[in-house]
């Protein structure tokens, strides 16, 4: 091959390469979604979990430029106890409080394999009456179904007012809980 024919190969080939890596985001609306978390109390562990998640994503043609939401209904989340699952409702104010909110404004890229991106998300939660930033985790994916977006993280009930986590004197819930994050937009 020729230096020239080498020059047209690499200027050919170094767009193309960079069009496939700067594909845009999409905007999308969730398609599926579960919330959940991990708790400890004096009965034993527990997870509660909600499928009822609602968001959207707001695209854009880099990563860090993709914005949204996800929210979820408080009293959605089941632990697969009925007592349980009322004291949580009471316990979260649910009448006065009625959901759990994520608000996306940020987005690092911290490793990118293929459709895959090691990412950390930063937005606000509203949780109980309490907004707070948080930084989260999170694996991207774009699959055929759309983008994957999971996430774990550590939490402090007591960081969102949620105090009352003891009931007849005995039974206690720990305020350190996991919260699991899985939506595909």
């Amino acid at each position: 091959m020729t230096r020239a024919g080498a020059v047209v190969l690499l200027a050919l080939a170094g767009p193309a390469s960079a069009l496939a890596a700067q594909r845009s985001w999409p905007d999308a609306p969730l398609r599926r979604g579960a919330l959940s978390f991990d708790g400890k109390s004096t009965l034993g562990d527990f997870t509660g979990l909600t499928t009822t998640v609602r968001g959207a994503m707001n695209g854009g043609v880099r990563l860090a430029e993709v914005r949204g939401w996800v929210d979820a209904p408080v009293e959605t989340l089941k632990t697969g106890n009925d007592r349980r699952d009322r004291d949580l409702v009471k316990t979260m104010e649910s009448a006065i409080y009625p959901t759990i909110r994520f608000q996306l404004e940020g987005v690092t890229a911290e490793w990118e394999r293929g459709d895959s991106s090691g990412v950390m998300l930063e937005g606000r939660f509203v949780i109980h009456g309490v907004t707070r930033s948080e930084r989260l985790p999170a694996v991207v994916m774009r699959t055929a179904e759309g983008v994957h977006v999971t996430a774990t993280l550590p939490m402090n009930l007591h960081d969102y007012r949620i105090d009352k986590l003891t009931r007849f004197l005995v039974l206690k819930m720990q305020p350190d809980i996991v919260v699991h994050i899985d939506l595909t937009f």
